[in-house]
C-alpha cells in the first residue's frame, strides 16, 4: 500500500494514534525504536528525528554521532495487542547522515542498494521466509528458560500442542497487520513452533521479518510464554532455522522456470545456484551470525552441512521444492533467524547475481542422502562443508571479497571484528560441561 504524508496523518487521527515507534535495526539486526508522540509525526515525516547513532552497536563512532530517521511511508501499522485508547503504531525507517546521504552502515539501505542492482538487470527479487521458534516458559520472576511441559513433534495438535492458543493469537495479530500468513504448524522439537507468511519483494520481506519477531515475542509474553529465535537453544533436539525460498521474476514472469529445461528449470535458475554454493561459505557469517548457530548445523537434525542442492531430499544446503511455473523457487536452508534478515538477502542476492553474471555452472544434483556418503564419496562428489563454527565462517568471510564488497567497508569491518571477539570471549569461557567432564578427573 503506498502512503503520502498527509496519509498517515490521517490514519494517525482517525484511528486514536499516541505513540509511533520509529522502527530500524543494528547491524546485526536487533531492532530498535524511538519513540514520539502524535504531536510530533510531522516532524518525523519530514526527516527531522534525530538519534545518537553511537550508541548504536555496528553505526558510527562518538565523535560523528548525529544521525537521522527517514521514514519509509509505506510501512506503517498499528500495533493490535497494544492499548485501543492511545494505540500505538510504527513506521519502519531508514538511516541518514546529517548532510542528507544514506548512512553506508544501515542494514536496509545495503539491501536497497543490492535490490537497485537487480533492478538495473531487469530483476525484482521476490522472497518467502520460513520462520521456526521455540515458546518457553519462564520463571517466577518472568525471565526465559528453555522448560517445557509439551511432549509434541511435527504437525501434532492440541492437547499435546500446548502452544496452540498462542500461536493461534499470534497469527490473528499478523493478520491484522496485513500479513498473509500461509501456514502454521507444530514443528519437531518439543515447543517448536513454524509460522509462514506470503512472500514478497526482498524489502518488503526484510521488514515483515523483523515484524514478524516483534509480534511473536510480544503474543507470547501475553501467553505466559517466552518465544525464543535462538538457533540451537536446546541439546539434542532440532534447531530452529528460517529456510529462504527465493524467485527471480523478470517483466511479471518467473525466470527460474523453463518448460523446456532440464528439471523444469531455466539456465538463470541453475546459475543462481552455483552462485549461491560458490559465495555459501563467505555468506555464513552473516546468515549464521552466532556462535550457537554452528550447534544447529549439525549432521542428524536436518539441517545442512554440506554444499550441494537437490530437487528431492532435504540433506543438501539447498533444495528445489517441487512447484514449478510461477512458484518455481530456490529453497536456501542454513540460515537462522539471528541473522540480520536485510544483510541476509542482500548476500543471498548477490551471490545468485553473481552466478548469473559470471555464468556459473552448476555442480551435478545429490540425489542421496549427504549426511549418509562417506567422506571419500563427497570428495569424490566435490562436496565441500559449510564453516564448522563461527571462526572458520569468519576466515571465510574474509576470502570472499565479493560478499565483503555488497555489505561495504564499514559493515565488513565491523562484523569481522565483532565476530572475531564473539569467538574468543566463548572459547574463554569454562563451561559446565568441561567441570562435569574435567574437575573431578584431573
Amino acid at each position: 500500500m503506498k502512503y503520502t504524508k498527509q496519509d498517515i496523518i490521517k490514519l494517525v487521527e482517525e484511528n486514536d494514534v499516541e505513540f509511533i515507534r520509529l522502527q530500524f535495526t543494528d547491524t546485526h539486526g536487533t531492532l530498535k525504536n524511538v519513540a514520539i508522540t502524535a504531536s510530533h509525526l510531522e516532524d518525523a515525516l519530514d526527516n527531522k528525528i534525530m538519534f545518537d547513532g553511537s550508541s548504536i552497536d555496528g553505526f558510527v563512532n562518538i565523535e560523528e554521532s548525529d544521525m537521522f530517521l527517514y521514514p519509509d511511508r509505506d510501512t506503517f501499522a498499528i500495533f493490535p495487542w497494544r492499548p485501543q485508547v492511545g494505540k500505538v503504531a510504527r513506521l519502519i525507517c531508514d538511516v541518514y547522515n546529517p548532510d542528507g546521504t544514506p548512512f553506508e552502515g544501515d542494514p536496509r539501505y545495503i539491501l536497497k542498494q543490492e535490490l537497485k542492482r537487480a533492478a538495473d538487470m531487469g530483476y525484482v527479487f521476490e522472497v518467502g521466509p520460513e520462520c521456526e521458534f521455540f515458546l518457553f516458559h519462564t520463571d517466577d520472576e518472568g525471565r526465559p528458560t528453555t522448560l517445557t511441559h509439551e511432549k509434541a513433534g511435527y504437525f501434532d495438535l492440541g492437547p499435546m500442542d500446548l502452544g496452540e492458543n498462542a500461536r493461534r493469537d499470534i497469527v490473528l495479530a499478523l493478520e491484522k497487520m496485513n500479513f498473509t500468513v500461509e501456514t502454521s504448524h507444530h514443528e519437531m522439537a518439543p515447543a517448536q513452533h513454524e509460522i509462514d507468511f506470503r512472500y514478497a519483494n526482498a524489502l518488503k520481506t526484510a521488514d515483515n521479518i523483523v515484524t514478524f519477531k516483534l509480534v511473536v515475542r510480544s503474543i507470547a509474553k501475553r501467553h505466559g510464554l517466552f518465544a525464543s529465535f535462538m538457533p540451537k537453544p536446546v541439546y539434542g533436539v532440532q534447531g530452529s532455522g528460517m529456510h529462504v525460498n527465493m524467485s527471480l521474476n523478470k517483466e511479471g514472469k518467473n525466470i527460474f522456470a523453463d518448460k523446456k529445461g532440464v528439471n523444469g528449470l531455466s539456465e538463470e535458475a541453475y546459475q543462481f545456484i552455483a552462485g549461491l554454493m560458490e559465495h555459501a561459505p563467505g555468506m555464513s557469517i552473516i546468515t549464521n551470525p552466532l556462535v550457537n548457530s554452528y550447534k544447529r548445523l549439525v549432521s542428524g537434525y536436518e539441517a545442512p552441512t554440506y554444499i550441494a542442492w537437490s530437487r528431492t531430499n532435504r540433506s543438501p544446503l539447498i533444495r528445489i521444492p517441487a512447484s514449478r511455473g510461477a512458484s518455481t523457487r530456490v529453497e536456501l536452508r542454513s540460515p537462522d533467524a539471528a541473522t540480520n534478515p536485510y544483510l541476509a538477502l542482500a548476500v543471498c542476492l548477490a551471490a545468485g547475481l553473481d552466478g548469473i553474471e559470471r555464468k556459473l555452472l552448476v555442480a551435478d544434483e545429490v540425489k542421496t542422502n549427504v549426511y549418509n556418503m562417506t567422506p571419500k564419496e563427497r570428495k569424490d562428489a566435490n562436496i565441500e562443508s559449510l564453516p564448522t563454527n563461527l571462526l572458520e565462517a569468519v576466515q571465510a568471510f574474509e576470502e570472499d571479497t565479493y560478499i565483503q564488497k555488497v555489505l561495504g567497508s564499514h559493515t565488513s569491518e565491523m562484523y569481522k571484528k565483532a565476530k572475531r571477539y564473539e569467538w574468543f570471549e566463548y572459547t574463554s569461557q569454562v563451561t559446565p560441561w568441561e567441570l562435569e567432564q574435567y574437575l573431578y578427573k584431573i
